[in-house]
């Protein structure tokens, strides 16, 4: 049958993770991914569900194309949502920031204003994370700090052509690439497992003499100094400051030493959809559930809970404080747990609320949402107050108020 034969592939390739794409049928390929793991406990097998906003986009692309020629749109696409649960920074940079959907009213703004708004921000991430030069993309080289394109294709074309870089002094070969341009872009630029460890973190070349003279004072030589947090949080940074470099700079050299190349990126995370609860007519008044926020508007977030509809958390529902603006509660990405409220199933509709002590087909209570709580602080139930919608109309209410929003 169908497990056996994923088991057998499973095994064949040496499968260890499961991705899934959160769109059309995702929660039915969960339950199968379950089923699988459940059948074969020896394969060892993780599934997670990950986000495939703009999977299509690229699969359709001249740079899909040119990256894989021989396989279809559809697999381009799979391949994709794989690849992000590798490193997702290094596979989004490929996709549009646009047609990843960056909010309600994207459209209603200066397109080349969002467009260079978008590429900064995500220049600046590329650049805080930095790149293993001898893994990364043309499009990931692209985006970092004194490249273009044509010079991350050099980079790239050196690479195939002569091997892995063993240092970033190397990079000086590469066409094209001048001493400015490495000047800007060598701290961005990690040679892992080079001749010099320092070129595994992010301490700029240039830098580099204030390292080995921070070594020599203290009798050590690099390699042990790098990583020995202990040691290094002991030393004064004012001991090793000149005529070069400040003490700003000494004090960010020592905390990249003891850490070097940490990748600042939070920890990876994702919901656990409750098992058997997959489509709307599965759920229940006062089910409480985690979910992933999918957007926010000023009105409240939408929260998908995994029945291929989002549900509606209203700015009343978001906290038991007063909340005057959605976004200093959640954000796009934020795992919640929700309390189901209302679920109206013709018109495909679930109305959340992430405030637990809120009871189904009440009135909403709190400083969004009628008399203030007992325990709200003096300041909160002074708040701007909402008329509550009567208890069997709720849902009613924070759909028409979303309606009106976005007129």
């Amino acid at each position: 049958g169908t497990l056996a034969t994923l088991g057998k592939l499973c095994a064949k390739h040496r499968v260890e993770l499961i991705a899934i794409g959160n769109g059309t049928a995702s929660r039915e390929t969960d339950k199968l991914a379950g089923e699988l793991m459940a059948k074969h406990p020896e394969l060892k097998l993780t599934k997670i569900v990950v986000s495939e906003a703009g999977a299509s986009v690229y699969s359709a692309s001249e740079l899909a194309s040119r990256e894989f020629p021989d396989l279809d749109v559809s697999i381009r696409g799979a391949v994709s949502i794989a690849r992000r649960l590798q490193d997702p920074l290094a596979e989004l940079v490929k996709i549009d920031p646009k047609a990843i959907g960056v909010g309600q009213y994207q459209h209603d703004v200066s397109q080349l204003k969002l467009a260079r708004s978008l590429d900064a921000v995500v220049e600046d991430c590329v650049n805080a994370v930095g790149v293993d030069v001898n893994t990364a993309s043309v499009a990931l080289l692209a985006r970092i700090s004194g490249l273009n394109t044509t010079l991350a294709q050099n980079i790239v074309a050196y690479r195939d052509a002569n091997g892995a870089f063993k240092a970033r002094s190397e990079l000086k070969k590469v066409p094209r690439l001048g001493d400015k341009t490495f000047e800007q872009a060598a701290g961005f630029l990690r040679v892992m497992n080079g001749s010099n460890p320092l070129d595994a973190s992010a301490v700029h070349p240039e830098t580099y003499p204030l390292v080995k003279r921070i070594a020599q004072d203290t009798g050590r030589d690099i390699r042990s100094l790098i990583g020995d947090s202990t040691f290094l949080k002991r030393l004064d940074p004012k001991q090793f400051t000149d005529e070069s470099f400040g003490l700003v700079t000494v004090s960010d050299i020592l905390q990249e030493l003891e850490k070097p190349g940490r990748d600042p990126r939070p920890e990876f995370k994702t919901a656990e959809f409750q098992d058997g609860v997959e489509k709307l007519s599965d759920l229940t008044p006062g089910m409480v559930l985690e979910g992933v926020v999918t957007n926010v508007t000023n009105f409240g977030a939408f929260v998908d809970i995994g029945v291929h509809q989002d549900g509606l958390v209203h700015i009343s529902a978001l906290s038991e404080k007063f909340v005057k603006d959605p976004y200093e509660v959640v954000k796009a990405g934020d795992i919640v747990k929700v309390k189901v409220m209302e679920v109206d199933i013709p018109r495909q509709r679930v109305g959340l609320s992430m405030r637990m002590s809120d009871t189904p087909g009440e009135k909403a209570e709190g400083p969004r949402g009628g008399k203030p709580r007992g325990n709200a602080p003096r300041s909160e139930r002074h708040a701007p107050q909402e008329k509550p919608a009567p208890a069997n109309n709720a849902m009613a209410a924070l759909f028409a108020n979303a309606k009106n929003l976005r007129k």
